[in-house]
């Protein structure tokens, strides 16, 4: 239902904006590495990987050498790496981007993502392919990306630091996110929140929101 006090909304990319199957990137790693799926996410996680790549405190080149490394592959190519960490990433309904440009008309977008340079180069591939948009940024009054704030969500500071820099009210502004933690975290600040899950959309979810 629609929030009459909304002025800005904020949405997350992964599964909100982009369709994404998390699963297919360890998946691909095993195939290539001829390792059991569990194990790739259980040397990955012990390693800290995707929170390390995706707060920035590794770069491109530091991601792809931990990878090597962690699965034993000295000589896999930048390509081989980053097809394989890029296939989580699926499609971008371009239903999803006429709906953040219509709405764009009467609220402050923005977008807030826990994700890394490589994903985004992608991201940005795919939007163009489906739209003829050039990039995110091209979508949104700013995008706000983990990698290069520093903090990832759910973090209360992560929110805190849109809200500040883009002069947000919190009880102004509608956060859209398909995780529950990071949900709650904005929530307890005073934003509006809601929870997109499968097989419902935004499409769905701001119908109302549309003039």
């Amino acid at each position: 239902m629609k929030n009459s006090r909304i002025k800005n909304i904020i949405f997350d990319l992964g599964d909100v904006i982009l369709n994404i199957d998390v699963p297919l990137a360890s998946s691909s790693f095993a195939k290539l590495s001829g390792r059991e799926q569990h194990e790739i996410l259980t040397l990955f996680k012990e390693k800290e990987l995707f929170r390390l790549f995706e707060t920035g405190l590794v770069d491109e080149d530091a991601f792809r050498n931990m990878i090597r490394e962690s699965l034993e592959f000295p000589d896999w190519s930048e390509e081989i790496i980053d097809t394989a960490w890029n296939s989580l990433l699926l499609d971008i309904p371009p239903a999803r981007i006429e709906l953040l440009q219509e709405l764009g008309k009467n609220y402050r977008l923005f977008l807030l993502s826990n994700t890394s340079s490589i994903h985004i180069k992608q991201v940005n591939k795919i939007l163009h392919a489906a739209t003829g948009i050039e990039k995110l940024d091209d979508l949104f009054e700013k995008v706000y990306l983990s990698y290069e704030m520093g903090i990832m969500k759910p973090d209360p500071a992560i929110y805190l630091q849109v809200l500040e820099e883009s002069g947000l009210v919190a009880e102004e502004t509608l956060f859209l996110d398909d995780n529950a933690d990071n949900i709650a975290a904005a929530s307890k600040l005073g934003i509006d929140t809601i929870l997109v899950q499968k097989p419902v959309t935004i499409l769905d979810y701001l119908k109302d929101y549309v003039a």
